[in-house]
């Protein structure tokens, strides 16, 4: 038997790189997927049934149990017919992986508004809206009384946790608000059975192969038959591990690459100064500098 057979997993922007793997690996273990993606260029711009649907006929050829979706998960109504899919093709809802993004990198004094809202909708929202339609589902069974197992897993980022990277304030605000959203949605949804976590990914994609100064990083060729340290693949076990009924994590922060995972801490306290009184400004450029 498969870890998640009976399962019913949603996971959007699953079209192409990480997502895809996700998407493949949950339908391998058992999982029937709902594969969701726009099919939007790198900046999110157009859209495309394309992609998506090449997901699912991968999965019905493995023998495995798909159906696509194209919804904008950036928008509360999308979201909504997205979870609302899964429940009705498939009866139920299990797993919730929030993973679509986009890019439109810019420094901040030239950056657009409309740069940095988008950014922040697809990201932020996208994992925002979905995981609102998918609790209020979960909190419904659970105060009728129903036993609820279900977990999200979020997408958030280095750029927006340990490796800012200039030119991409949109993205890494972002993505350190999805990493403060996991252990906000943790705290909340624990009582109606839910456990939420999220990963931080290094691997080859579209966005990361765009990524200036980074592209040529992940562009580099591994030989045949040798570990890919930026495939990829290798994030989507985690995924799969987060997503099991038996898994106890939440409110859990994961970097993954390669095969290296490491446990992320958020702001912790550090050197601490203390008056008697009153701070004067005098006293903080003394001991502060």
């Amino acid at each position: 038997m498969n870890t998640l057979d009976g399962k019913v997993a949603i996971v959007t922007g699953a079209g192409r790189g990480i997502g895809r793997e996700h998407a493949l690996l949950l339908a391998a273990e058992g999982a029937r997927v709902v594969v969701n993606d726009l099919g939007g260029a790198n900046d999110g711009t157009g859209t495309d049934a394309g992609p998506a649907q090449q997901v699912v006929d991968e999965i019905h050829s493995a023998g495995g149990t798909a159906v696509a979706n194209t919804d904008n998960i950036a928008t509360w109504d999308g979201a909504e017919r997205l979870v609302q899919q899964a429940i009705d093709t498939f009866g139920d809802l299990h797993i919730l992986v929030n993973n679509a993004g986009i890019l439109r990198d810019a420094f901040l004094a030239g950056m657009t508004e409309e740069q940095w809202d988008s950014v922040i909708a697809v990201h932020l929202k996208g994992h925002a809206a979905p995981t609102h339609h998918a609790a209020a589902y979960w909190k419904s069974r659970a105060k009728a009384g129903e036993h609820v197992n279900a977990a999200v897993i979020n997408t958030s980022s280095a750029s927006g946790t340990f490796m800012p990277n200039a030119g991409q304030s949109n993205y890494g605000a972002a993505k350190a608000g999805i990493a403060a959203f996991t252990l906000v949605a943790a705290d909340e949804l624990e009582r109606y059975g839910v456990r939420v976590n999220a990963i931080a990914p290094i691997a080859r994609t579209r966005l990361t192969l765009a990524t200036p100064g980074m592209g040529a990083i992940f562009a580099e060729e591994v030989p045949e038959g040798e570990f890919d340290p930026f495939s990829p693949a290798n994030i989507a076990p985690l995924v799969v591990r987060l997503a099991h009924p038996e898994c106890k994590l939440t409110g859990k922060v994961y970097a993954v690459q390669g095969g290296a995972i490491t446990e992320l801490h958020g702001w912790t306290g550090g050197t601490t100064i203390e008056s008697d009184g009153p701070w004067t400004v005098r006293d903080l450029a003394d001991r502060l500098g």
